[in-house]
């Protein structure tokens, strides 16, 4: 919800939403119908009446239950690289948010259009090197990833924790340093269902096969943490590197800082904990797609980016660069993921299910 907001809107929100009083103690009463709708849902999975599906591989699901910039897709590609580190086959799947054509299942490659498969699957391709594809359901995307790559040991969905259609075996819900805002839910407040979360056993939704990272600096409540930066260069469309000091450089044009995601003011402050030099910053929409219209922005600037905004930006300022982002969990956290996947990794997956639900 938040990311699609105005940024000025989205402000105001995430401020509200750390206090049960103003504007949240008005949206209250509209949060308590969400939350009704929330239980019906659910109860409706677990009564079976809306059908959950097994695929055959290890589903890991990363997401979040608080809305906007919780750090859910850097956790995916650290998630990938460190699995695939360790011997493994993984694939990742995801709706991609905001694509033309949401009815079909695509993979995702390098030298997609982020209007075909969503601006985080590009992301997490280009990064990762790993099976890629989008669908119009979690389910329906990992059966194509399957029947392309049928080697694939483990898929990692990118979000989707409420979304039960698709088995898992194993959750990682992201935080911030917002944890649970002021504790209620959409409207009145950051989250998406209660927390913490109501197990639905036969989904695959277990409360031992949770794993809770806190990707801020002051988490708000026992899990795991990691730190997250940006890297001390950036990255231009060409694939050549410059160290952020060079930006500074006498005789180059001043820069502009933009961000379409869902909290861009972590971007900025994280350029300026790094002392690089912006002149003016731009906030823009979560997921904002780019036009011609942004050169009236961005003229006689040098314009800074996240990676997830460069593949969209980079057609109108081709000499943007991207800032990447360094996300680093603590070693525990892996400890943890490792040995959750070890059983399940060792036990044949059909044999596991019983049988398979299509």
């Amino acid at each position: 919800m938040a990311g699609t907001l105005r940024p000025a809107l989205q402000r105001k929100l995430l401020q509200a939403w750390t206090k049960r009083a103003g504007l949240a103690s008005l949206l209250w009463p509209i949060s308590l119908a969400f939350q009704c709708a929330v239980w019906l849902r659910r109860q409706l999975y677990r009564w079976r009446i809306f059908t959950t599906r097994h695929v055959d591989a290890v589903v890991v699901v990363v997401g979040n239950v608080i809305v906007g910039g919780a750090g859910k897709t850097p956790t995916v590609m650290v998630l990938v690289r460190h699995l695939q580190a360790q011997g493994h086959s993984v694939g990742v799947v995801s709706r991609g948010y905001g694509r033309k054509d949401g009815l079909t299942c695509v993979e995702v490659l390098a030298d997609s259009l982020p209007e075909e498969v969503g601006d985080e699957p590009l992301l997490i391709c280009r990064n990762c090197q790993s099976p890629v594809f989008v669908g119009p359901s979690r389910h329906a995307a990992a059966t194509a990833l399957l029947a392309r790559y049928p080697q694939t040991q483990i898929i990692v969905c990118d979000d989707g924790l409420q979304h039960y259609g698709l088995y898992r075996d194993l959750e990682v819900c992201a935080f911030d340093d917002r944890g649970c805002g002021n504790g209620w839910l959409l409207p009145a407040g950051p989250l998406r269902e209660s927390w913490p979360r109501r197990a639905v056993a036969h989904v695959g939704q277990r409360p031992d096969r949770l794993l809770v990272l806190h990707t801020g600096k002051h988490p708000a409540f026992a899990g795991y943490t990691a730190q997250r930066s940006l890297a001390a260069f950036a990255v231009g469309r060409d694939g050549e590197y410059s160290p952020l000091e060079s930006l500074s450089a006498p005789g180059s044009k001043p820069l502009l800082a933009l961000a379409g995601i869902a909290q861009p003011e972590s971007f900025f402050a994280m350029l300026r904990d790094m002392h690089v030099p912006v002149e003016h910053t731009l906030a823009l929409p979560d997921h904002y797609t780019f036009d011609s219209a942004l050169r009236l922005f961005h003229e006689g600037y040098r314009v800074i980016c996240t990676e997830k905004d460069a593949a969209k930006l980079w057609p109108w300022a081709p000499d943007a660069l991207a800032v990447p982002m360094v996300f680093e969990p603590e070693a525990a956290f892996f400890t943890a993921l490792d040995a959750a996947l070890a059983p399940l990794l060792c036990t044949p997956l059909s044999s596991a299910y019983g049988h398979q639900t299509t």
